[in-house]
């Protein structure tokens, strides 16, 4: 395999947590008196960390989300998360084979330390990823799109940045990578094509990606 080291993005590449996280976001700033379809949410919000939510809505609007938004939140997504949380399709069998061809790997995600650790527990990733392979935004000073998180991730497993190859699903993380000078592996399962415009390759089934990375 031609990298030393893949950099995977959590919601929506390992765990399919997008349409989840996204319709109860979705719902929530409607609550609020902020409304907001699934689309807005996925097209807003997709691949961002929490504070992009706060900035948005306050930018548009001038009012500030209450100051447990987070907290309520993360609570509602949790539960569901136990409830309706599956790893992504074929996510396992790459994991399985960059294992058997000794190729180190690591989770780099715009969500908390905590969010992933419920959402592998919840699907079983978690034999994958102990914490020495997780990096949350929480880590580093900005979160996707700047390169920070990725740059970090890098640093930590001690391999050159262009020498990573990173696997996203937005807009957001594929301008992290770029910026980062990583290779990034777009994955469309959910965000049409165009919209990941400046990735190496794009791929629509994850039974695809470890060919790619070969």
């Amino acid at each position: 395999m031609r990298y030393d080291l893949v950099i995977f993005d959590n919601d929506g590449v390992l765990v399919d947590s997008e349409p989840i996280s996204n319709r109860l976001l979705a719902a929530y700033l409607t609550e609020l008196g902020h409304p907001t379809s699934y689309e807005d949410s996925i097209r807003d919000y997709m691949g961002s960390a929490m504070h992009r939510v706060h900035d948005l809505v306050e930018a548009r609007t001038g009012q500030r989300l209450p100051d447990d938004f987070d907290d309520v939140f993360h609570a509602r997504v949790f539960a569901a998360f136990e409830r309706e949380l599956k790893p992504v399709a074929g996510v396992a069998e790459v994991l399985e084979r960059l294992t058997a061809d000794g190729v180190p790997y690591c989770v780099a995600s715009s969500g908390s330390h905590e969010r992933i650790r419920v959402g592998h527990r919840a699907t079983g990733l978690d034999r994958w990823f102990d914490a020495s392979r997780v990096f949350s935004s929480q880590d580093v000073g900005q979160g996707k799109p700047a390169p920070d998180l990725f740059l970090h991730a890098a640093e930590r497993m001690g391999v050159a940045p262009e020498r990573c190859a990173v696997v996203e699903d937005s807009p957001l993380g594929v301008q992290a990578a770029v910026a980062a000078g990583m290779d990034v592996y777009g994955f469309t399962a959910m965000t049409p094509a165009e919209r990941l415009r400046g990735a190496t390759q794009l791929f629509c089934d994850p039974g695809q990606l470890a060919d790619l990375l070969e």
